[in-house]
């Protein structure tokens, strides 16, 4: 699989990443990240230049980190500085020191051409890092290509399905979808809006809502990385004033950052904040519990069908419905951004 890589993704949520050494790959690059004694998150090339030793799982000596098979030492520009038996340092003794911006509890990385890197190109979350929002948040691993979470995620009809006793209610599958793309920004749009339905679990008990409810899901997908679900959900017939704030309804912000790992692996980092209950930790841990199983039910899933799609015959013709609009403007979307000239060496 192609991947578009001048462009930023996630490879860690700030909290992972401190005074010990992280590895991680993104599309393919193995990382190792870590914080300087100043606080500033770093990016270099998970393997020693001399016999490609991984330097996590080597040791932090200040902000330089040391090899743990000949003690060849980086600084935090990927520069060699120490070389063991000799005072002359090889001009090539340098791993690449990957371009990082932290934003929105996020460790973005820039895998591609150093020159584009531009900070300013990053999709916002905000509600991450706002103190009027509670935020649960967590991160797992899929033994799948990272195209089958951007096909689910973009297709919510499977909480049917998928999710119910958690998320899932009939209305979500029975409900039609609209979907827009704004070509020039690269954004795909999918919205469903149910007037009348069911109350999940993961709602009645989260808002303490009884009965029947107007829950709208309007998703905003940012490719390649970042997907937005902004989900209303109030009392039945209640939606939200000609002016003003929506002050009747309850508000979650649910954010997946979709980072593939290699072509067959990815990261699913996923948080869900809130605009309700943010000092009840009770309702954390439930809501906190609730998604990282639902998580959990499409990893499982995922994994399956890639296992399928691996030993499928070639030219396997799949059927499309209204409800993939949104996945299959996704799809062309990644394309073109592979198609483009996003898909490079880095150096």
């Amino acid at each position: 699989m192609a991947f578009a890589r001048n462009q930023w993704y996630v490879a860690a949520y700030g909290s992972e990443v401190g005074r010990s050494l992280l590895a991680r790959t993104v599309l393919g690059e193995p990382l190792v990240l870590y914080r300087t004694g100043a606080g500033k998150a770093v990016a270099l090339a998970d393997r020693c230049v001399h016999r490609r030793f991984p330097l996590s799982e080597s040791r932090l000596d200040g902000d330089t980190i040391v090899c743990g098979y000949h003690g060849f030492t980086y600084d935090p520009t990927g520069a060699c500085v120490f070389v063991p038996g000799q005072q002359r340092i090889p001009r090539t003794a340098r791993v690449v020191s990957f371009p990082v911006v932290e934003q929105d509890s996020f460790i973005w990385v820039w895998i591609g051409d150093l020159d584009r890197a531009d900070p300013a190109t990053i999709p916002r979350a905000p509600w991450l890092a706002d103190p009027r929002y509670a935020v649960v948040r967590g991160m797992a691993p899929l033994n799948a290509r990272y195209g089958l979470l951007v096909d689910n995620l973009l297709d919510l009809s499977h909480e049917t399905y998928l999710h119910g006793g958690y998320i899932g209610t009939p209305e979500v599958a029975n409900t039609p979808i609209t979907t827009e793309v704004d070509e020039d920004r690269g954004i795909v749009y999918v919205s469903r809006h149910m007037d009348d339905a069911e109350c999940p679990p993961f709602y009645a008990r989260s808002t303490g809502i009884q009965g029947r409810i107007t829950r709208w899901q309007d998703i905003e997908y940012h490719p390649p990385c970042l997907y937005l679900l902004h989900s209303r959900i109030a009392p039945q017939g209640v939606y939200p004033p000609a002016e003003g704030e929506d002050n009747e309804a309850f508000h979650a912000e649910i954010v997946y950052a979709i980072t593939p790992s290699t072509e067959h692996t990815t990261y699913d980092f996923w948080a869900v904040a809130r605009d309700f209950a943010i000092d009840d930790e009770s309702v954390s841990e439930y809501l906190h519990h609730s998604n990282h199983t639902v998580v959990m039910q499409d990893v499982t899933a995922l994994n399956i069908l890639e296992q399928v799609i691996e030993t499928e015959p070639d030219r396997y013709q799949e059927l499309s419905i209204n409800i993939d609009t949104g996945g299959l403007a996704a799809r062309r979307l990644l394309a073109r951004m592979v198609e483009s000239g996003t898909v490079g060496a880095t150096r």
